[in-house]
């Protein structure tokens, strides 16, 4: 992806993100789905909590919905980056997050999808800080 289009994706995240409450809650703290909406009926999609272990120094968990999906890397190593309306890591309100081959779901996520990422937090090819995911939970429905 270009330099001049991960900009443009970032401040157009930052502008949707802003609107986020936020509040992922430390590592090691036991949290049930997330649903979509309060109140939510018994079909709303939900989300498992990915968690640092908790002597994970250089570890972020973030779980935001997803903006963007990058399902071919232009390096050809298989894996896959998600752009999502959650966390703090790559901009406020935005984190990026980098999923490795083994790690891919089937289908991956689509916008508006609920992810849930942790991981270390690395430097990326275009200079951004992104989560490398060792946990990586996807929508689901209940």
């Amino acid at each position: 992806m270009a330099p001049l289009r991960w900009s443009a994706l970032l401040v157009s995240a930052a502008l949707v993100a802003g609107c986020d409450s936020g509040g992922d809650a430390p590592a090691g703290t036991a949290q049930p789905p997330v649903a979509a909406s309060p109140g939510a009926d018994a079909r709303e999609p939900t989300v498992h909590h990915a968690r640092c272990p908790a002597d994970a120094g250089n570890c972020a968990a973030v779980t935001g919905r997803v903006i963007y999906v990058e399902a071919v890397d232009p390096d050809g190593d298989g894996d896959a980056h998600y752009v999502l309306a959650g966390g703090n890591v790559t901009a406020p309100g935005v984190s990026v997050i980098d999923v490795r081959r083994d790690l891919r779901p089937h289908r991956l996520p689509r916008p508006g999808e609920l992810v849930s990422a942790a991981g270390p937090v690395y430097t990326g090819s275009y200079g951004q800080h992104q989560i490398e995911a060792v946990e990586v939970n996807h929508q689901r429905r209940r």
